[in-house]
Order: C-alpha cells, then structure tokens, then sequence
C-alpha cells in the first residue's frame, strides 16, 4: 500500500520517515519531491567490467548548471538523505523532468527498508539538457511491506553523496576473490 503524501508529511513528523530539509511544499499526492544534488560522477573507461572497480570524474555542478549530452551516463544523487526504518520506497522522475528528455532512476527504483541514504540517481538525457543543484527532479514514494522487515545492510549502506557501481565488490566475491 503506497503512503499519500499527507501521511509521509505525518510520518516524517512522528521520525518514522527521515527526509532532511523536508519542505512541505514539496509534498506531493502519493509522494514527497527531491533536489537534485551539486555533483556528477562520469565513466572514465570507454568499457566497463564488472569485476573491476570504474574509474569516476566527479565535477561539481556550478552555478550556471551542468550540460548533459546524451548517449552518456551520468550519476547524480538526491540533494536530501531520505528513507525509512518501516517502509520501502521507490524513486521516479517527475513528469515534467521526464519529459524534458531527462530519464533518471530507469533501472533501480527500490529503496529497501533501513536505507537512509543521499540516493544515488542514474541520468540519462535525450538531447542536451541543463540540470541544476537543487533543482526538484524526481519524487520519492513509500510503501507499507508485508511480512518480516528486514533491514537493508548492503554495499552502498552509509553512503553520504553520490556512489559509482560496486558490482566489483560482488562479481569479485562470486568467484571468491578480492576486488
């Protein structure tokens, strides 16, 4: 069951939710509006493996905004820490961001319960765009879960910006190695 947007206003007043810089204008009818963050991460490599770390430019986002040329993947992260110890959430693009060409969050939606974290986002544009820090791009909703909670404990647990893959770290374990 989805929370409505009034009901993640009252969850983050009881603690059960945590958005940091929670505005209530930013709350939504099933969801709550995150920023965009101040930094990009890019590929360096012209081919990714999967069991070898990616080597990342970061640059900051200035004040002018940041250009994002299509056929390239950018990783950016929610400008707030979001999550919840008692629901699931999932991330999507506004409407008005997506359609402006600018897919984010395409592949890897879920936000598994215990994560609070700032969200790292998956960006992709259809022509170039300009993007700024702050900008509202996307939108948060959380789900009630049904069973046993179990917390989200994985490899992007304590993250504090944005995160490149650690698909290293796991293809790496899989064959019993070290990264």
């Amino acid at each position: 069951m989805i929370l409505t947007g009034r009901e993640i206003a009252r969850e983050v007043a009881r603690g059960r939710i945590h958005i940091d810089d929670f505005e209530d204008a930013r709350v939504e009818p099933n969801s709550y509006g995150f920023r965009l963050g101040g930094t990009l991460l890019e590929y360096a490599d012209d081919v990714l493996e999967p069991d070898v770390p990616p080597r990342v430019v970061r640059r900051q986002i200035g004040e002018d905004g940041a250009v994002l040329q299509p056929g390239r993947l950018y990783l950016g992260a929610t400008a707030e820490c979001m999550g919840s110890d008692h629901y699931a959430a999932t991330l999507y693009a506004r409407r008005s961001t997506s359609t402006l060409g600018v897919w984010i969050q395409y592949s890897a939606p879920l936000g598994h319960c215990g994560a609070v974290i700032p969200w790292t986002l998956e960006i992709k544009v259809a022509q170039p765009v300009r993007l700024f820090a702050g900008m509202v791009i996307g939108k948060i909703a959380f789900w009630a879960m049904l069973g046993e909670h179990v917390r989200y404990n994985g490899r992007y647990t304590g993250s504090t910006d944005v995160v490149a893959s650690r698909l290293a770290l796991d293809s790496a374990a899989s064959r019993g190695g070290a990264p």
